[in-house]
């Protein structure tokens, strides 16, 4: 199975639904969609395109960890938390955009993102959770906006192209 498109009568995607679909290349999920479950598409390595529609408002821990060829995502503004380890060990993930509505970053959202070198948050983000972006060792921009008032433990550990981040006041 190299791609998936999801029925328009699906509501939500389950626990490790797809998890381990090493062959899994992409997967169109329709506008019918609001919850991604967890690990639900948890180490498919081959899968580099997905679109998760504004319909999404909750994507589940660990729903695209360790998707190792996936290089964009667009995380919809209906996503108020990125929650733990969904995107850790995207290794070709390049860029992320942070949505205006996400508040919270959870830990290990982001961690083991190797390529990943730019990261764009919003000023609604108040919270980057423990190890949030550990080991993203290509990071070399970040801006943490003045509405972040916590950074947890080891949030930007082992980030070693990260030259310089500026702390707000507000943590």
């Amino acid at each position: 199975m190299k791609s998936i498109s999801v029925s328009s009568s699906v509501t939500s995607i389950g626990n490790n639904a797809f998890s381990e679909c090493s062959s899994l290349k992409s997967v169109s999920i329709p506008s019918s969609v609001n919850w991604i479950g967890n690990n639900t598409f948890l180490q498919c390595k081959s899968l580099s395109n997905i679109t998760i529609p504004s319909s999404v408002t909750t994507i589940g821990n660990y729903a695209f960890s360790e998707c190792s060829s996936l290089t964009n995502i667009v995380i919809p503004s209906s996503i108020t938390t990125i929650k733990s380890n969904v995107f850790r060990g995207c290794s070709s993930l390049v860029k992320i955009v942070i949505p205006s509505f996400v508040i919270s970053i959870e830990s290990f959202a982001f961690s083991y993102c190797s390529s990943l070198t730019n990261i764009k948050i919003h000023s609604s983000v108040n919270k980057i959770g423990n190890s949030a972006f550990f080991g993203c060792s290509s990071l070399c921009q970040f801006t943490i906006p003045s509405s972040v008032t916590y950074i947890g433990n080891f949030a930007f550990a082992k980030c070693s192209s990260l030259g310089q981040i500026s702390i707000p006041s507000s943590v």
